[in-house]
C-alpha cells in the first residue's frame, strides 16, 4: 500500500457539520455515540486510488481543515473542486466554518454563464477559478440567514447581482436584489425563485430547468431514514410553516435533484421525488415544536 493510502486523520477542530461523512462515506464516519458535540472520526484507511481521491474531496471541502493527509503532506492537483455532478451543477467544496459548513453550488447555464447557491469561504484564487471553469457568474442566490458569508465578496468579484428573500433580510442588508412576497420569481431564463418559509422566515429555494431544487436547509436527503427530511430540531421560524411550505411545492414544483447546504443530495425521477415531497409532507404536519437541538439532526 502506497504512502497516500495510510496516515489519514480527522483533528478534533472537527464541526460536526457531515460534509466529510458525505464525500467520503465508509471512510469518514459519525465518532461512535457522538452528538452535536462529537466529531467525524477515520472509520478506516482508504485502499484505492478511488478513495484516496474521495479523502481528497471531504480535505478539500471541510470547512475547518481537519482532514489530514498522512504527514501533512499534499498531493499536487489534489483539489478536484469546483466538481462536476453533472453537466449543469458543480459543487465548490471548500466550505465556510461561517455558514457552518454548508454545500455551495455553480449552476452553469446554457448561454455560457453561471449562478453561485450560498458561498464556499471566501477566497480570491478561488472565485479566479470557478470563474475559469464554469464562466461569468452572474448571480449569487442566498437560501437563508445562515449561509449569507461571503455573499456581498463573490457578488463583488463577479460583478453579479446578490439575491436574497426579505424574510431574512436583515441578515445581508446590502443585497442587490430581494426577493418579496410568497411569490415565485424568476432570476433569469428557467432559474426560478421560490419563497419557503420554515427553517427561518426568509428560506428560499432556487429550481433551474424544472430538474435542479437547491433547498438550502428547507429539506434535504437523510441517508439515516434514506428519504426526504426537514432538520425539525433546527427551526428558527415554525415547523408548521416548514410543513405548509412543502405541502404546496409538492404540488407546485418539479425537480430530480435535491441540492441542500446541509445534508445529503439525491437525484430521482421527477415523478419518485414529487411522492417523496407529499409524503415529507404529511410527516412534517405532524412534527411537535421543539427548542434547537443539533444533536438530534438525522443526517
Amino acid at each position: 500500500m502506497d504512502r497516500t493510502r495510510t496516515g489519514w486523520y480527522v483533528d478534533d477542530r472537527c464541526l460536526n457539520c457531515n460534509i466529510a461523512r458525505q464525500t467520503a462515506p465508509g471512510l469518514i464516519g459519525m465518532e461512535p455515540g457522538g452528538d452535536y458535540g462529537a466529531h467525524s472520526v477515520m472509520l478506516r484507511q482508504p485502499r484505492t486510488r478511488e478513495e484516496v481521491e474521495r479523502m481528497y474531496l471531504a480535505a478539500h471541502a471541510c470547512p475547518t481543515r481537519s482532514i489530514h493527509p498522512p504527514a501533512d503532506e499534499w498531493d499536487q492537483g489534489s483539489d478536484p473542486y469546483p466538481k462536476a455532478l453533472d453537466e449543469n451543477v458543480y459543487l465548490c467544496g471548500h466550505a465556510s466554518a461561517r455558514t457552518y459548513g454548508a454545500t455551495s453550488y455553480l449552476l452553469r447555464r446554457p448561454d455560457g454563464t453561471a449562478m453561485m447557491i450560498d458561498t464556499p469561504r471566501w477566497q480570491p484564487a478561488l472565485a479566479r477559478r470557478y470563474e475559469q471553469r464554469v464562466g461569468q457568474v452572474t448571480d449569487v442566490l442566498l437560501t437563508h440567514l445562515d449561509h449569507v458569508a461571503h455573499g456581498r465578496q463573490y457578488a463583488d468579484h463577479f460583478g453579479a447581482r446578490l439575491w436574497i428573500h426579505e424574510g431574512d433580510l436583515h441578515s445581508r442588508p446590502d443585497a442587490d436584489s430581494v426577493i418579496r412576497g410568497t411569490d415565485p420569481v424568476e432570476i433569469g431564463p428557467g432559474v426560478i425563485a421560490y419563497p419557503f418559509p420554515g427553517h427561518t422566515a426568509g428560506s428560499a429555494l432556487y429550481v433551474a430547468d424544472d430538474r435542479y431544487c437547491f433547498t438550502g436547509d428547507a429539506f434535504y436527503w437523510s441517508h439515516t431514514t434514506d428519504d426526504l427530511d426537514v432538520f425539525e430540531s433546527v427551526v428558527y421560524d415554525s415547523i408548521k410553516t416548514t410543513a405548509v411550505s412543502i405541502a404546496r411545492a409538492a404540488e407546485e414544483l418539479r425537480f430530480e435533484w435535491v441540492l441542500p447546504g446541509h445534508g445529503d443530495f439525491r437525484r430521482l425521477p421527477a415523478e419518485e421525488m414529487t411522492e417523496r415531497m407529499r409524503g415529507l409532507g404529511e410527516r412534517a404536519a405532524g412534527y411537535p415544536t421543539m427548542e434547537v437541538d443539533y444533536g438530534k439532526v438525522r443526517w
